[in-house]
């Protein structure tokens, strides 16, 4: 029941900042910093397994996954030594200081992510992703650097428009006309 009132309680707040301030202050993860955004509704079935740095940006729908179930299969099947004082491996997830995890992604147990990484929406992540780099795919793996994306958006942005703009500004730049028309 403490489950669902928590994950309620997301739900109802505006906005990803109001979650993970709300995560830091009723301690719910092993820690949060500063400046994190966090979009999901939920957090892991173990939330004490889960570290997030500073300034991390956790987009919408990201699921983390701090066990597995390997273990039930493994002593039902009569066939393998198990310990049975372990129901299911556990393992942690640390996702280190200036992160972005992409929409639909899946961090599994026993991850370390970034410094500085990127990591593409709709990835799985199944080992450690280095500092500095983008990982994208099924499983992850590296496609690129930071600092050549910093490089090649740097470069992109002149003239590019922002969202204050006015729409009229925004559609003349996308679709090369002035009117808001859906196609």
């Amino acid at each position: 029941m403490k489950r669902f009132l928590l994950i309620l309680r997301l739900l109802l707040l505006g906005d990803g900042e109001k979650r993970a301030k709300y995560l830091k202050k009723h301690n719910i993860l092993h820690a949060i910093g500063n400046d994190v955004l966090y979009q999901p509704f939920k957090i892991p079935s173990e939330p004490y397994l889960l570290s997030i740095g500073n300034n991390v940006n956790v987009s919408a729908n990201v699921n983390f996954i701090t066990h597995d179930v390997i273990q039930t299969m493994l002593k039902r099947s009569g066939k393998y030594q198990v310990r049975e004082e372990n129901l299911f491996y556990m393992g942690k997830i640390v996702v280190h200081d200036n992160v972005v995890i992409g929409s639909d992604s899946t961090i599994l147990y026993d991850v370390e992510i970034g410094p500085d990484a990127i990591v593409a929406a709709g990835s799985v992540v199944t080992k450690d992703v280095p500092p500095g780099s983008i990982v994208g795919g099924v499983p992850a793996k590296v496609i690129g650097t930071v600092d050549n994306l910093a490089k090649k958006r740097y470069k992109s942005m002149v003239g590019r428009p922002h969202n204050h703009m006015p729409m009229e500004i925004i559609n003349q730049f996308f679709w090369g006309d002035t009117n808001n028309k859906s196609r």
